[in-house]
């Protein structure tokens, strides 16, 4: 899964570089705590061109009773047979950048959270799909490495591939399944993490 992820200014400055509009992004903005329910910078596409635009993290769709728990993750796995999701693979592809993501690593008597960035330090764009002004990032099992951690990862692919991924002619479940994951480097962090309203940079920081 996708818990939690960090955007630096500079990872924006690539997204902005890739979009023809932006929608109310500050482009000055780090954010190293990005949880559930907050809004952060989603790249979408439209006829006249792909923008950036904040959108909340987390799908409660229209027909979902009140106590419905927002979706901020969806399995690529079955993502276009589901009902909830069928629809969004097809029509509302989204790219979320980010510079790094958390994963808890469940041990016998408590969470241990770490840090997941690509191993040449590079900008990464999550798979995701989106639907009126909200966002869910796509998982896949994690690779061999990563599965120390946890047995899932989000969908990772490259800049270059952006373009393909919204390109309503390809299959996006086909073209997701062909993408190769990124080589990752992971390591454990503090737990000031685990508080959504921590957000500086000494949360990426490793345990020493």
């Amino acid at each position: 899964m996708c818990g939690r992820y960090a955007v630096k200014k500079s990872t924006l400055l690539v997204a902005n570089s890739l979009v023809k509009k932006n929608i109310n992004v500050d482009l000055e903005q780090d954010n190293f705590n990005c949880s559930p329910g907050g809004k952060y910078p989603v790249i979408k596409s439209a006829t006249n061109g792909k923008y950036l635009e904040m959108t909340t993290w987390g799908l409660k769709f229209s027909w979902a009773k009140e106590d419905f728990r927002p979706l901020h993750n969806a399995r690529l796995e079955g993502i276009d047979t589901k009902v909830s999701f069928k629809k969004l693979i097809v029509n509302s592809r989204a790219i979320i950048p980010c510079s790094g993501y958390y994963e808890w690593k469940k041990t016998e008597n408590k969470k241990v959270p770490y840090y997941f960035t690509k191993i040449d330090d590079q900008d990464i764009f999550l798979a995701g799909i989106h639907d009126n002004g909200q966002f869910c990032v796509i998982t896949r099992d994690a690779e061999s490495t990563n599965s120390e951690v946890h047995h899932r990862q989000p969908v990772i692919i490259q800049k270059s591939q952006i373009n393909n991924y919204f390109n309503l002619n390809n299959n996006a479940v086909e073209f997701l399944n062909s993408v190769s994951p990124p080589k990752l480097k992971f390591y454990e962090i503090s737990t000031d993490v685990n508080n959504p309203a921590k957000n500086d940079p000494s949360i990426i920081n490793p345990i020493k």
